[in-house]
């Protein structure tokens, strides 16, 4: 009748087990956590990227003004007439 009730290293081994899962599922659970954060950062870094695209689209000009916009507000320097690069020597 001994067979129906395990041993005392038969408990010990299971008590390491559950310790071990018990271990594995915090850091799961840890990880979890991390991605739901990154997830969230994510999602701001969309958001805060669509509305820089909306207002980029929004100061482009109507489709019939046939000037070109400069969107960046960066100057440009005016291309040569006769289309060759200019030379520095």
């Amino acid at each position: 009748m001994s067979d129906q009730f395990p041993s005392s290293s038969d408990l010990g081994s299971l008590d390491a087990s559950i310790q071990r899962l018990t271990e594995k599922l915090v850091l799961v659970a840890t990880a979890v956590q991390k991605l739901a954060a990154d997830r969230i950062q994510l999602e701001e870094k969309i958001e805060d990227a669509q509305k820089r695209i909306q207002h980029i689209l929004s100061r482009l000009p109507e489709q019939t003004d046939g000037r070109q916009m400069n969107l960046l507000g960066e100057s440009s320097a005016p291309e040569p007439e006769d289309g060759n690069e200019p030379t520095t020597h």
